[in-house]
């Protein structure tokens, strides 16, 4: 009997020590070891020798991945260490792919995981946006003018004293400015008074400009966005919205603003709806009315909200002053109070909104929480 000797050479004897860790070294390690890799894959035949092209480069033990792992790695300083394992991947993945090949196995685990899209996860839900209340409110307001062929009108925030007070008959001085607690622009005291800047105390403004642009008949209704001096607190906001409207023709009669409001009061809070007018006071207006509703929480019967009277205070209006339309027709002649007439009205909205999805604080609608907004959508 004859004996042979066997002498079992590693694998990874080929397999050097690093020194240098740096970009330059590490690129050129890797690629001297890629390609070795591309060398021995190219000349695997059959599928023994695909067996050991895995073993040689992937084997847990003797494997030359397993090796680099095992001596590059921990030799490696710990500023080089992430480097040199996006390097490790990359060449990973390489012999994995070539091993695929060679095997004629098509695309590696490594990509299939990569492109797989598990049908089992919950779908990406997209939130829908929603009007703010405040916002719903206004538009629903507009659209029922709307229907009744008013056209909607808009004008700035910033307004001059002018247009905010002068031309809606509050001369300098008059009283009925006190009740705007008025947010003046700063450095404005060397302009004369018409043409100082202030945040507009109302959304009346925007009549006087459409009546400065076009001739009667006009029917405009003005949603927008209003400034006062006023302390916050449960009903009050220094800043806050009003829709205000205006209808200019010949021969408009309080019995049209009457008949106006009691159909929009119906359609916007429902047909059972009544209205009552009593006398009261604005500058821009003669005469003047308070409009109330009927409780829209007890039909009218009296309770806590109404303060047990039945009825519910929501929006001042009156017949357009004559010297208003003066002021209008020093740019159109046409508004001759002699030959036409008109009326005007109007309303706060985060009142009407209160009341309608039963809100105790104004404040609710400014603070942003989307647990209570999320309750409108």
């Amino acid at each position: 009997m004859q004996w042979f000797i066997l002498t079992l050479t590693p694998m990874n004897i080929d397999i050097p020590n690093l020194t240098a860790f740096d970009a330059a070294a590490l690129d050129s390690a890797f690629a001297m070891l890629e390609q070795q890799a591309r060398a021995a894959a190219a000349a695997v035949d059959g599928e023994a020798a695909v067996e050991a092209f895995r073993l040689e480069w992937l084997g847990r033990k003797q494997g030359r991945l397993n090796e680099v792992s095992g001596r590059w790695l921990k030799a490696a300083p710990v500023e080089a260490k992430k480097a040199l394992g996006q390097h490790f991947n990359k060449l990973k993945t390489v012999v994995e792919m070539l091993l695929d090949e060679a095997a004629g196995a098509g695309p590696s685990d490594a990509a299939l995981a990569a492109e797989a899209l598990d049908i089992t996860l919950p779908g990406t839900r997209r939130l829908t946006g929603a009007e703010h209340p405040i916002t719903k409110t206004l538009n629903e307001i507009t659209s029922v003018f709307a229907a009744l062929g008013y056209s909607v009108g808009v004008g700035p925030e910033v307004e001059t004293d002018f247009y905010n007070f002068e031309s809606m008959n509050f001369p300098p001085g008059h009283p009925a400015r006190d009740t705007q607690d008025t947010l003046v622009i700063a450095n404005q005291d060397r302009r004369p008074q018409r043409d100082r800047l202030l945040l507009r105390t109302h959304t009346s403004p925007v009549q006087m400009r459409t009546m400065e642009s076009q001739p009667p008949p006009v029917r405009i209704v003005i949603p927008g966005k209003v400034h006062r001096n006023d302390a916050a607190d449960a009903t009050h906001s220094p800043i806050f919205h009003q829709v205000e409207g205006l209808c200019v023709d010949t021969n408009i009669t309080f019995s049209d603003l009457k008949g106006t409001l009691d159909f929009a009061m119906k359609a916007f809070f429902g047909s059972s709806v009544k209205t009552r007018f009593f006398p009261s006071f604005f500058p821009f207006t003669e005469p003047s009315a308070d409009v109330q509703i009927s409780c829209i929480f007890c039909g009218g019967k009296g309770c806590r909200k109404c303060k047990q009277s039945g009825w519910i205070e929501l929006l001042g209006c009156g017949m357009v002053d004559p010297a208003v339309f003066a002021f209008a027709a020093e740019k159109q002649p046409a508004y001759d109070s002699k030959k036409i007439s008109g009326f005007a009205f109007g309303m706060g909205v985060e009142r009407i909104a209160m009341m309608k999805y039963g809100i105790s604080e104004i404040g609710k609608f400014y603070a942003g929480d989307m647990r209570f907004l999320e309750q409108f959508a």
